[in-house]
């Protein structure tokens, strides 16, 4: 029974994957940004139900934009999450872009793409993040630059945070955690680490029980006056901090 269940729930979120792909196709063209966004809000809401995920948002997401959003990384899931709380644009790795299916939901959901084997393809992100921020964007970044077990936090990559004091943006802390719906017992079903692949993660997330996908936003820190290095330290603890009350 819990295979089928599985199967089930695959079987629907590919159907609305594609749903969503015909919809940055062929309706986005006819929507303005801010319609954009909120389809896409509702669709990672709506993706997150189908596979048997609750979300609970704590604290406040930001209402709008320039803010760049730095949160723990801990699974593919991640970007579900924080897109059905709030949408953002995310900075993901250049790879993501040329994926079948989901290359296309990320490009339509506005992703800016990095190439992390090359050092200096960061200062050219950092510059559209910087123009992005200016335009009034809201974007997420995960500062440790892969994903963990959960258990630690990594140290946090400074070099993109230079996006928001160039802009003058605000940076909010955020953390994830996923957990059994029933216990609230922390739950590693959707882990995505080492030698872990893109199915089986999905895999396992399926057949678990019902979970709950919990994000919690800290208070947004001014940019005036910080050093990235120091500031990536700082946000680092804030981190912890948000980790540890996420319940």
């Amino acid at each position: 029974m819990q295979a089928l269940s599985a199967c089930l729930k695959l079987l629907r979120a590919i159907a609305h994957a594609f749903g969503g792909w015909w919809t940055i196709r062929f309706t986005f063209p006819h929507l303005t940004p801010a319609e954009r966004n909120a389809r896409v809000q509702q669709w990672a809401e709506r993706m997150l139900g189908l596979m048997g995920i609750r979300l609970a948002v704590q604290g406040e997401p930001p209402e709008c934009g320039p803010v760049l959003v730095v949160c723990n990384h801990l699974s593919w899931l991640d970007i579900l999450a924080i897109h059905a709380a709030r949408h953002v644009r995310f900075v993901s790795k250049a790879g993501v872009r040329h994926w079948p299916l989901i290359g296309t939901l990320s490009t339509g959901a506005g992703s800016l793409y990095i190439e992390r084997e090359r050092r200096r393809d960061a200062m050219r992100v950092v510059h559209h993040m910087t123009e992005a921020l200016r335009n009034g964007d809201l974007i997420a970044v995960f500062p440790e630059g892969t994903t963990t077990d959960g258990q630690g936090l990594l140290p946090f990559h400074a070099n993109l945070l230079q996006a928001a004091i160039s802009a003058g943006a605000p940076v909010q802390p955020a953390a994830l955690r996923f957990a059994d719906a029933a216990t609230g017992e922390t739950s590693h079903a959707p882990r995505y680490i080492d030698d872990d692949n893109l199915f089986s993660s999905l895999w396992n997330t399926l057949k678990a029980p019902p979970l709950l996908a919990i994000v919690r936003f800290g208070e947004p820190q001014p940019s005036l006056g910080r050093e990235r290095r120091a500031w990536a330290r700082t946000l680092h603890e804030d981190v912890q901090v948000l980790r540890r009350e996420t319940k």
